[in-house]
């Protein structure tokens, strides 16, 4: 059954405060994962232990299977040279027996070791479809826990936000704008008083100023006649009369 799969259907009781006290799901799945690893690496040891039995039980198969055809073929000589009366009939077809029988032994041999050979094969093949399923498994939960990471990842942010939402007061706030608002409307209005007061205060300057210049003009006025007196020379509007 899929691991997820098992640790999601968890969520589906209704029980979220029990959820809370379980262990990280990630956590879990990715200790999922380094098992099945670790068992796929048993499984691998284990196939290459019995590939290595079958080519051995291959090997002697052959082994005896050679060896037969060698002890068949010295009791075949043994005759023939009792034949060409090169040893005697009788010593000739006693070994020629003996080598017949080693024949026949290494024959049983060979039919033993192609029997282990046939069931090693059968294993071998059980074995990596096992090991195919499960190195498919891990590449489906890999990807089933980067999925998950990111759901989480996104179901964490949803929660903090969701949390500071749920802080934030709206009559509070309001209630700070407001304060705010009034605040910088008291200071807009204390500047626009102090300007007031200066351009009041540039105004009185300037009347001063103005009534001082007039006095200034008629005393320059009153000098500039007493000296043409002095000088004996008319006012302009006297001699403009005559």
């Amino acid at each position: 059954m899929n691991i997820l799969r098992r640790l999601f259907s968890i969520g589906k009781a209704e029980t979220n405060s029990a959820l809370d006290k379980l262990e990280d799901p990630i956590k879990m799945t990715e200790q999922g994962i380094r098992d099945l690893k670790m068992d796929l690496d048993k499984a691998l040891h284990a196939l290459a232990e019995i590939k290595a039995l079958s080519i051995r039980a291959r090997n002697d198969h052959s082994n005896f299977e050679s060896k037969a055809k060698d002890y068949e073929k010295k009791a075949v000589m043994l005759l023939e040279r009792a034949e060409k009366g090169d040893m005697e009939m009788v010593e000739a077809e006693r070994l020629a027996n003996e080598a017949l029988t080693k024949k026949n032994e290494n024959k049983e041999q060979a039919q033993r070791s192609l029997a282990d050979k046939n069931k090693f094969d059968g294993n071998i093949s059980t074995m990596e479809s096992n090991i195919k399923k499960l190195r498919q498994q891990i590449s489906q939960y890999e990807n089933e826990l980067k999925t998950l990471k990111a759901r989480v990842k996104v179901s964490t942010a949803t929660v903090n936000i969701n949390k500071q939402m749920s802080k934030i007061d709206g009559s509070g706030t309001v209630s700070m704008l407001e304060r705010m608002k009034e605040k910088v409307e008291q200071e807009e209005a204390l500047a626009e008083s102090y300007g007031d007061i200066a351009n009041e205060s540039r105004s009185i300057d300037e009347e001063i100023d103005k009534a001082l210049d007039g006095a200034k003009s008629s005393q320059v006025s009153d000098e500039l006649a007493a000296l043409k007196a002095r000088l004996g020379m008319k006012k302009a509007d006297d001699s403009t009369s005559e």
